[in-house]
């Protein structure tokens, strides 16, 4: 295995492949991540990891297993554990972080009784650490298939980080670890590891010589997995050693399961006035992206600057195996940006985490941006606007007095699950905003079935030309962690105009409406437009499911044309106006 001081955290989570039980035993899902010394020392003399590896997915020759520590007579979890030889993800080249990472997934059938401790202990972790330099690791997870309350087996939770985050000394920093669960209901918790073998359930050493390591006046916000402390030494690691756990309910007092993640922290003393890198685009920090296997997935990370001679050096990275990292571009005085590739394969079909972080020449480094991959999972696309009856409503030429819209989607939705999704109203002459609505808190907009019905308070110009902008996340999907809706910016994709009377005929028909009209409201609670009605007309139908058909008669007008002779002689013309004002009336 790799020689010397090496070890430099890590993560392990499982899931059934099948939650409903069947029989006496399950299909288990066990994910193991660590990150390594970049160096192999003496076992591959002078040999460095590069992105052929990752492109190539050499395999990382750490011959040892994860094995069963604790109550391992209740499983049939395989005596001599499972291989920690992994796949390549990420090299490190910079001299600072060093970190070759590298990933595994190995698919056990486990009893139904199981309930163990699994883990990976050895010896040694790198130096240069503020508390447990070259001491012995150990990270350990709970897994137990004992069936939930709600019947099903438990997933554990799962999460992703960055190999080492760099950090300025003596300030107060405030550091947020991502946590999410397949199962969308539990209630997820973090602690401290322990070595203490009866402080907690797990009742085994947690974390080795790393435990508590960073340095005194931390605090842990527990229910969202906040850290708070600051760094006082440079060019000194700090350790971080924390147990995920969720509970099914907030009344429940003993996890389900315990993820463990190890990581580092770096301090530094900024050597330059200028403000750290921030990464930008389209995607935002946190999105969860639902994307087919066997599909080749293209992400681009952007990366502002903000000093003429900052320059990105390099990208932190903690990806799936298989995803490769481009050359750093630089395309504009201030942006630079860095290209993902990844063809995901069935076995990585579920949750896959990435994160990145950009690094400048003075070492300063962004915050962590990181992405949740749902692997087989589709994100819920909204269908494009179509003239008259379509998918959204209202499009052509409107009323001044319109307020109400409404899109459908491609699959379920529902609300956002952060802030900052924003749909919103601009003037197409002029590209301003003439109002936004932030879809995660807004009582305005409604999400119900596969359709969102957004009321708006906008004052709208007479003859002027309106499209619709939407973030990445304003429709959410409904499994794990509610895959987002690509952002929507064409000013095509949904366009509307306001009527002016003023350069508009007198002429005007009154039509017989057909007598009898089908209204059917489908059992998932959508929202239907009723096909009798011009584009501005919107009918919201009750939102408890129906299972008839009803049939409506009107008594039949007689039909009428009054034609008066119009004083004004204008002609106009846009692409989009379908129907003449006269029509409306």
């Amino acid at each position: 295995m790799i020689d010397g001081n090496h070890f430099r955290g890590g993560i392990i989570s499982w899931r059934p492949l099948n939650a409903t039980p069947s029989g006496s035993t399950a299909d288990i899902l066990i994910h193991q991540r660590y990150f390594w010394n970049r160096i192999w020392g003496s076992y591959v003399p002078n040999r460095n990891c590069t992105e052929s590896d990752v492109i190539n997915e050499t395999v990382i020759p750490v011959n040892s297993s994860m094995k069963c520590l604790a109550n391992c007579s209740s499983s049939n979890y395989p005596n001599v554990g499972l291989s920690t030889r992994m796949t390549t993800t990420d090299c490190q080249q910079n001299p600072i972080i060093q970190s070759w990472a590298g990933e595994r997934y190995d698919t056990v059938t486990l009893t139904m009784t199981t309930s163990i401790i699994i883990g990976f202990n050895s010896s040694a972790w790198m130096t240069n650490l503020y508390l447990g330099s070259g001491k012995g690791w150990s990270i350990v997870n709970q897994l137990s298939l004992g069936l939930r309350p709600d019947g099903y087996i438990n997933s554990s939770p799962v999460t992703t980080t960055l190999p080492v985050i760099f950090y300025p000394i003596n300030t107060r920093i405030t550091h947020i670890v991502q946590m999410a669960d397949n199962d969308a209901t539990d209630i997820l918790a973090c602690r401290w590891s322990n070595a203490s073998s009866n402080t907690y359930y797990n009742k085994m050493d947690e974390c080795g010589g790393i435990c508590f390591g960073l340095p005194p006046g931390y605090v842990l916000t527990k229910s969202n997995c906040t850290l708070s402390f600051q760094l006082p030494s440079i060019n000194l690691y700090y350790a971080c050693a924390l147990q995920i756990e969720d509970y099914f309910n907030s009344a429940a007092t003993t996890p389900m399961s315990s993820v463990p993640i190890q990581f580092l922290f770096y301090g530094y003393q900024p050597s330059s006035n200028c403000s750290r890198p921030s990464i930008i685009g389209v995607r935002p920090n946190r999105a969860c992206i639902g994307v087919p296997y066997n599909v080749q997935l293209n992400e681009t990370i952007m990366v502002q600057t903000y000093c003429p001679n900052q320059t990105i050096v390099d990208f932190i990275t903690a990806s799936p195996y298989g995803m490769t990292h481009s050359a750093i571009n630089h395309i504009s005085p201030y942006t630079w940006t860095m290209t993902l590739t990844w063809t995901p394969d069935p076995l990585q079909s579920g949750p896959q985490g990435f994160c990145a972080a950009a690094l400048d020449n003075s070492n300063l480094q962004s915050d962590p941006w990181c992405l949740t991959y749902l692997v087989n999972y589709d994100s819920p696309d909204l269908i494009r606007p179509k003239v008259v009856q379509g998918s959204a409503s209202p499009v052509g030429t409107v009323f001044q007095n319109q307020s109400m819209f409404l899109i459908q989607a491609t699959s379920l939705v529902g609300r956002p699950s952060r802030n900052g999704t924003n749909i919103c109203f601009i003037n197409a002459a002029t590209n301003v905003s003439a109002g936004c609505y932030d879809a995660g808190y807004a009582p305005n907009i409604v999400y119900t079935g596969y359709t969102i019905v957004i009321t708006t308070n906008i004052t709208w110009a007479t003859g002027q030309f309106y499209y619709i902008t939407m973030d990445s996340g304003f429709a959410s999907g409904s499994v794990f962690c509610h895959a987002e809706s690509a952002p929507i910016t064409d000013p095509s994709f949904w366009r509307f105009n306001i009527w002016d009377p003023a350069v508009s005929s007198t002429t005007t028909t009154t039509t017989t409406p057909f007598t009898t009209a089908t209204v059917t409201t489908k059992p998932t609670s959508t929202t239907s437009i009723n096909t009798l009605l011009t584009t501005t007309g919107i009918v919201i139908t009750t939102t408890t499911p129906a299972t008839t058909t009803a049939a409506s008669t009107t008594a039949a007008p007689s039909t009428t044309t009054t034609t008066a002779t119009s004083t004004t002689s204008v002609t106009t013309s846009d692409t989009v106006v379908v129907i003449n004002p006269q029509d409306l009336v």
